[in-house]
């Protein structure tokens, strides 16, 4: 092991200290900038398949104007570093996240640092350091491409969680001026609904998280984040805008499949926006009109459609609520601890919630949303 090495593992070890020795270990020479609504993000990298991987993936949010005429006057920025490296063993005192209620497997472990926090991907060998606006990624990053998708837009959140927004878990999309986010307990298809919501002319505004930003008395806004919808084969093949995202043979092989198998079947697909419907549907910003809490079962009943206010529904919001998470780390005007029922009921006053209950129907629910997009009302 080298001096430098042996620094980055010794007790005295610092973000600021590790994120140097990377960049020196991996230069990072090949750039992108990103424009998130307000926001521009930086990312270098030292692997030219992960930046072209992530210029497609980002296509739509792309800031060329950024090499020309530099980041504007007080905006903000994010810093990212990408370094592709070989796994390996950091012989740091981890401690592991517990999972999610319902699942057993420990896939990450965190450290904190008197200057920021690493994460370590146990599956992967992932390592990601962030704390005080410098954000490294090192590791196989190409093979795990998501992952750096994933901290890139992790940046960008905590960002808005520090400016007080509230973190919804909910797809969410945008027609004729009004805004609907669509929130569902696990497995409920928020994606596939508001796919299917882009097929009647919607436009897409995020996918999975979305931010609830309120200013003084003005109505909610809901903002997205550049990151597309990861979706299950049952998904692609109901729609025909989603095409290009399977070959003609995995379609084959996949329309044999009886309807309950692929309702099961764990395999996901990134549909990118601009390949699936055109340039310009993806817009992570709109009015927060109502937020749709998909609540079916697959049980042939009729769909049954409800709208209460917010807080007349708190059994409803945990379909909402999202922890921060690990890759949250809070500062001045942002979350100490995760909002609850209470925060989330005042950042949603005035919103109506729209519930979807009886059997799963999903072109009836796209009447449903559209009708409500179009014309404000049920």
């Amino acid at each position: 092991m080298s001096a430098t090495a042996a620094r980055t593992l010794a007790p005295h070890l610092t973000r600021t200290a590790l994120a140097a020795d990377v960049r020196g270990w991996y230069p990072a020479s090949h750039e992108l900038a990103l424009r998130i609504n307000d926001v521009y993000v930086r990312v270098a990298t030292n692997a030219p398949e992960l930046h072209a991987k992530l210029t497609r993936y980002f296509g739509e949010f792309l800031a060329p104007e950024v090499a020309e005429h530099g980041v504007p006057a007080r905006a903000d920025v994010i810093r990212v570093t990408a370094h592709e490296a070989p796994r390996r063993d950091w012989g740091l005192p981890f401690t592991a996240k517990q999972p999610d209620a319902g699942k057993r497997k420990i896939k990450e472990e965190y450290l904190d640092l008197p200057d920021g926090r690493l994460v370590h991907k146990r599956l992967t060998g992932m390592l990601f350091a962030f704390g005080r606006g410098d954000n490294v990624a090192v590791g196989p990053c190409t093979a795990n491409d998501n992952q750096v998708v994933n901290f890139i837009n992790n940046r960008y959140l905590e960002l808005m969680l520090n400016r007080g927004c509230l973190l919804g878990h909910a797809a969410a999309v945008s027609h004729a001026g009004r805004g609907l986010a669509v929130a569902g307990f696990s497995g409920m298809g928020k994606s596939t609904l508001s796919l299917r919501l882009m097929s009647r002319g919607a436009t897409f505004v995020s996918n999975d998280r979305v931010l609830v930003e309120r200013s003084g008395t003005a109505a909610p806004r809901c903002l997205g984040i550049p990151k597309q919808p990861r979706i299950n084969p049952g998904t692609i093949l109901a729609n025909p805008d989603l095409s290009p995202v399977l070959t003609e043979e995995e379609r084959i092989t996949l329309s044999a499949l009886p309807p309950d198998d692929l309702w099961h079947l764990e395999r996901k697909y990134d549909a990118i926006i601009a390949d699936c419907f055109g340039p310009g549907r993806f817009v992570p910003q709109a009015p927060l009109d109502a937020l749709v809490i998909l609540n079916w079962r697959r049980n042939g009943e009729p769909l049954r459609v409800r709208m209460d206010k917010a807080q007349d529904r708190p059994d409803l919001l945990p379909a909402f609520m999202k922890s921060t998470g690990v890759f949250y780390l809070p500062a001045p005007g942002g979350w100490q601890q995760d909002p609850g029922h209470a925060e989330y009921a005042c950042g949603l006053a005035g919103v109506p919630v729209i519930e979807l209950s009886g059997g799963v129907d999903f072109d009836a629910a796209a009447d449903a949303c559209l009708h409500f997009l179009s014309t404000g009302t049920l």
